[in-house]
């Protein structure tokens, strides 16, 4: 490497160097810094260092200078702390949309915001014990594609996919795509959903990012403008049940005090929510009356009961009832 070139060169090698070498607890003397520059062909004398360094922290890179032992110097400022690392590491690890293979590929690259030392502690297991990921790599990119129609005001079309028997993503419709305008993505369950308008339809339905196959965008502009901006985004997660749409009702629920945090934490604080007993609570709230409510509630058993409108807690009953004839015949023992 041509002197000259070499030098050129001397303060990004330095950056590049405190940066993945160096924090708090692992400062590098002035001789480290030199013997470093010398694997890469650079020769370099103290003072020329001592200015480098003065011309990093004047860019705005937070170089920490410490007179303990070890002396040396340090690179203390970074975009992100360590703790914050953590958290997004272990939101990569969680999030089932992600393949196990763009896990690591993530957490890699969040390693190289911090040491080498430091990054050390960001090795977890990229797969949480029994927990399923994804297995649809295209989801990655689905969600870029999905951003970039937003952004360019078009439709997008897609096959739709369902998990059958054997584990494997069949197309819904018989093969037939789907032609939608996109207007939100949100996160529910676990899982990315896309908010987007079906014209012939004329409402607005929501589709798993991750059930999706062939993603592309289209050059028809996007519908639906009027329906989006009439959704009331901030209540939908409080009124849908898995992401499952049905009829919008006020429905009325007895409750035991022990479950004031179990509705605070489904509908939020302002869930309109009285003392009626010394044991109860009634509650209401608007939901999207759908299966997935009903198993929502089931599953508080006797705790909760719904005493309002007729017409739901009917429908709820017949559900208990087909799940009920399941059972009215059990044998012990059946293999």
């Amino acid at each position: 490497m041509p002197k000259s070139y070499g030098q050129k060169l001397k303060i990004l090698y330095l950056a590049q160097f405190l940066s993945e070498r160096t924090d708090e607890q692992h400062p590098v003397s002035t001789a480290e810094i030199i013997a470093y520059l010398e694997t890469q062909g650079i020769h370099a004398e103290r003072k020329s260092i001592y200015d480098d360094i003065h011309a990093l922290q004047k860019f705005g890179l937070d170089i920490i200078a410490t007179r303990d032992n070890p002396r040396g110097y340090y690179l203390a400022g970074r975009r992100f702390e360590l703790a914050e690392l953590k958290l997004l590491v272990d939101a990569v690890q969680a999030s089932k949309f992600v393949t196990a293979r763009k896990s690591r590929a993530l957490i890699t690259k969040l390693e190289t915001l911090t040491s080498h030392m430091e990054a050390s502690q960001l090795h977890r297991q990229v797969v949480v014990a029994q927990r399923g990921k994804s297995n649809n790599e295209q989801i990655y990119y689905n969600v870029d594609t999905i951003y970039a129609a937003m952004a360019s005001d078009n439709q997008i079309r897609f096959l739709y996919c369902e998990w059958s028997a054997s584990k494997q993503l069949v197309p819904r419709k018989s093969g037939a795509f789907y032609e939608v305008s996109p207007w939100l993505m949100t996160w529910e369950d676990e899982n990315y959903y896309l908010i987007a308008y079906d014209d012939e339809a004329a409402i607005l339905k929501y589709y798993r990012v991750d059930k999706m196959l062939r993603l592309s965008v289209c050059e028809q502009p996007r519908m639906g403008k009027d329906a989006f901006e009439a959704l009331d985004i901030a209540g939908f997660a409080k009124k849908t049940f898995g992401m499952f749409a049905g009829e919008e009702t006020v429905v009325t629920l007895r409750c035991d005090h022990s479950l004031a945090g179990v509705m605070i934490d489904r509908f939020g604080t302002d869930v309109p929510m009285r003392a009626v007993s010394d044991r109860e609570l009634q509650v209401r709230v608007s939901v999207a009356v759908s299966r997935q409510f009903f198993g929502w509630l089931s599953g508080l058993g006797s705790r909760v009961r719904m005493i309002s409108p007729a017409t739901i807690c009917t429908q709820y009953r017949e559900y208990l009832q087909d799940i009920l004839s399941l059972y009215e015949n059990c044998e012990e023992d059946v293999p």
